[in-house]
């Protein structure tokens, strides 16, 4: 039973990209974390990158709408060789970053070695890794057909886990972890059962 001063916080998350953006919702009760929502925005029928960013911008208004959000936590682009793929993945956050502003939404950015870090311990985690550990700590058996969806649930995870271990304070201080064990040890109450 839910204490009545124990406040709730809907987090999106989402791992933009130009052929299929990955997202996921997560409902934050005090320190506690279940799943609402993952899935992706496919995109690779389209041949026009402004109509690829148009859907960006339409499906994260809707799942800003449909399930309110209090905050979007995204995904950073990374660094690549490719400066094209970097200008386009660069756009296709841009247009999920205005898509929120425009229903007044907090954004925080996550670099991709940080997000992978927060889950799984170890910031070179590969996508399967990661999927796995959110499995596990969110208690779902489904394995999307893409793990974009788990990438995008990933960065949800990573925004709560980085207001649960600092406090709800700004000023709180920020806990270290040499592991995924010692983290699940001194984190308990947070884990679902």
């Amino acid at each position: 039973m839910q204490q009545a001063n124990t406040k709730e916080r809907i987090i999106l998350g989402i791992d933009p990209g130009t052929a299929v953006m990955g997202y996921g919702l997560v409902k934050e009760t005090g320190p506690k974390i279940e799943l609402i929502a993952l899935g992706v925005v496919k995109m690779e029928k389209l041949d026009d990158h402004m109509l690829k960013l148009q859907r960006i911008f339409e499906k994260t208004v809707a799942l800003i709408d449909n399930y309110k959000p209090d905050c979007l936590a995204i995904e950073a682009p990374f660094y690549g060789k490719n400066i094209q793929v970097m200008l386009k993945l660069g756009r296709a956050q841009g247009v999920a970053m205005a898509a929120a502003l425009t229903r007044n939404i907090d954004i925080t950015e996550y670099a991709p070695r940080k997000i992978k870090q927060s889950i799984t311990g170890n910031g070179n985690a590969t996508k399967e890794q990661v999927a796995a550990m959110l499995q596990t700590l969110l208690k779902f058996s489904e394995t999307p057909d893409f793990l974009d969806a788990t990438d995008g649930l990933a960065v949800a995870v990573c925004h709560s886990f980085q207001r649960i271990s600092t406090g709800s304070s700004k000023t709180g201080s920020k806990k270290s972890y040499s592991g995924w064990d010692t983290f699940v040890k001194d984190n308990a109450k947070r884990i679902m059962k």
